[in-house]
């Protein structure tokens, strides 16, 4: 059986500092606040959705000693849990599946919601994580942790600095604003 102990190697996603989600994603759902209780109330209203592939997140996650909340938050963000997509496919049909592998970049596989599809997305992602560990190797962890995030969304050579590693992702917020929804899953069941 896994373990919290063994999904950590990448960095502890609860010690990450977040300030969730921008005005411009909070306003997707025409939400009222902006910030991590944006981030937690758009992670809240995805759960049952994120939550039909909670036995398959857990499992990639095990399989690849990664935090499950953080699958499930990337999840969530890139597809609403699979809300967002119209045949598995989103981002006016460039990008596949629940975590929204893009075709331009990657050859897609499994179906939009199997596991072969998130197997897929978690190792991009940890490739992510790896290469800007490489790229920043005095960062902490959980600095590198954030950092593989923002990269999964915008590539390696758009995080620069710690501080501004989310300008130019998806409304300038994507890493603060996955964190912010994974910290909330990690204390709801994840």
């Amino acid at each position: 059986m896994c373990t919290a102990a063994n999904t950590s190697v990448y960095g502890d996603i609860t010690k990450v500092d977040t300030t969730g989600a921008s005005e411009k994603t909070a306003r997707q759902d025409k939400l009222t606040v902006e910030g991590v209780a944006a981030s937690h109330k758009m992670m809240s209203m995805d759960l049952g959705r994120v939550n039909n592939y909670k036995t398959l997140i857990k499992k990639v996650a095990c399989a690849n000693q990664i935090d499950p909340a953080i699958i499930g938050a990337i999840i969530s963000r890139e597809s609403r849990g699979g809300n967002a997509l119209k045949s598995g496919w989103g981002d006016n049909g460039n990008a596949f599946g629940l975590m929204q592998v893009d075709k331009n970049w990657h050859n897609v596989v499994g179906e939009w919601n199997s596991e072969a599809h998130l197997q897929q997305g978690t190792e991009i992602l940890i490739n992510m994580i790896k290469e800007i560990a490489n790229k920043f190797p005095s960062w902490t962890k959980e600095q590198q942790l954030k950092g593989g995030i923002s990269a999964y969304n915008a590539g390696t050579k758009n995080v620069q600095t710690y501080d501004r590693m989310d300008i130019g992702t998806t409304g300038d917020d994507y890493a603060n604003d996955v964190t912010a929804r994974a910290q909330w899953l990690k204390q709801n069941g994840y």
